[in-house]
């Protein structure tokens, strides 16, 4: 198998983990615009009111982003797909040796995710919650057949993608779907995937913070007697990691997913003094250019990162000083990469797994069509119904 990432890459990558004074990673709105209206997404309100970057401020960018040694920059939304000129944002960052992540809702056609690897990108994270087609396409804003294109689109990143390819489910842990993560493990295991969990995050409509829904309906907000049925699901996603299932997030991480879900205090900051990495590990890029501190917080002066003097800005700490502002008084969040960065630079054996990870044990996409991929994850969900009905009656019985 290719390597995953390139020596350079690699390089980088282990000098920002050690150091923790330059971005591993970066997460980059390509645009707020969505062809979705997800339950558990706000982030077409948050920035609705962010221009989008032309190519040519893009590529200054990524040119800048090189210059700090950022690693990694994940293209998320909105809907990155939406962007017609894709493939053209991706290549300013691979001319530049930074690896891309393409983060989507899974709408992608063949065509399109073709471009996406003729232009150097290799790693995708789709959005699946369920292997249930009609709870999947409610939970996507009661869009019809969204799960049939979903599956249609991993099965042509299976396709198109190279030996070196991978593939993350982003799963979105709700009430509704608590007892429909092992189905999605499974699924991914089969096919070559790994899974990373993310909890609805929830805010309010004269709050609104990037991905935090407004949940008015409290479909996203755990009520306390799911609280024991939660910590069985997550000791039972640790165990199937132990089995050799495709589980991406650490025991950390899943016991801060607890945590944060149940209101306590989430602890994978604690060996920063309880503030998180932003802006020296990873850091946001809004639509427009400016840099913001995480998916929640914009700041209230602007420093585009496509500017001439980003990476003096940057290495000056003229940044820093206000994004602190923000890091110092947050009380934590679980969004995926960020938690799980930290915890990789500050943890052991975390590290240690990522490591092998990436260079040992990354999974194989397997070359499935859309049906053979569609027919599996019928019968995963129907083989775990009895034991889903179970869970659903005990939960309700308490």
């Amino acid at each position: 198998m290719k390597n995953y990432f390139r020596f350079d890459q690699k390089f980088s990558l282990f000098r920002s983990l050690v150091s923790k004074m330059s971005p591993a990673y970066i997460q980059f709105y390509v645009t707020a615009r969505c062809d979705m209206m997800c339950e558990q997404c706000n982030i077409i309100y948050a920035d609705a009111d962010a221009p989008e970057m032309t190519l040519k401020q893009i590529r200054a960018m990524a040119e800048n982003m090189a210059k700090i040694g950022v690693c990694i920059v994940l293209f998320i939304g909105g809907e990155p797909f939406i962007r017609k000129d894709l493939p053209d944002v991706i290549r300013a960052f691979t001319e530049q040796g930074i690896h891309v992540r393409l983060q989507t809702n899974g709408l992608a056609t063949r065509e399109q995710l073709l471009a996406c690897v003729e232009a150097g990108a290799h790693d995708i994270s789709i959005s699946l919650d369920s292997l249930d087609s009609s709870l999947q396409d409610q939970i996507n804003g009661v869009y019809p057949n969204s799960w049939d294109r979903t599956i249609e689109a991993v099965a042509a990143v299976n396709e198109v993608f190279p030996e070196n390819g991978s593939g993350f489910f982003g799963t979105v842990l709700m009430p509704r779907n608590l007892y429909h993560i092992r189905d999605v493990i499974e699924f991914a295991t089969i096919i070559g995937w790994s899974v990373s969990l993310v909890p609805a995050h929830v805010s309010s409509p004269d709050r609104p913070l990037g991905f935090r829904t407004f949940d008015d309906e409290n479909i996203c907000t755990f009520p306390r007697d799911y609280y024991h049925g939660l910590r069985q699901v997550l000791n039972s996603v640790k165990e199937l990691r132990r089995k050799g299932l495709h589980v991406y997030d650490s025991d950390e991480y899943l016991d801060d997913i607890y945590r944060f879900v149940t209101g306590g205090s989430v602890r994978w900051r604690r060996r920063n003094g309880d503030i998180c990495d932003s802006p020296n590990l990873y850091f946001g890029v809004e639509p427009n250019g400016n840099i913001r501190p995480c998916c929640d917080y914009k700041l209230p002066v602007s420093f585009p990162v496509y500017h001439e003097d980003f990476p003096k800005w940057f290495r000056r700490g003229d940044i820093h000083r206000h994004v602190y502002a923000y890091t110092r008084k947050c009380a934590g969040c679980m969004y995926g990469s960020y938690p799980e960065i930290t915890v990789t630079a500050r943890y052991y054996r975390p590290f240690i797994k990522r490591y092998l990870y990436f260079n040992k044990n990354l999974p194989v996409m397997q070359n499935m069509s859309s049906e053979e991929m569609k027919k599996s994850a019928r019968m995963i969900f129907e083989k775990n119904r009895e034991d889903r009905e179970r869970s659903e009656k005990e939960l309700r019985r308490t």
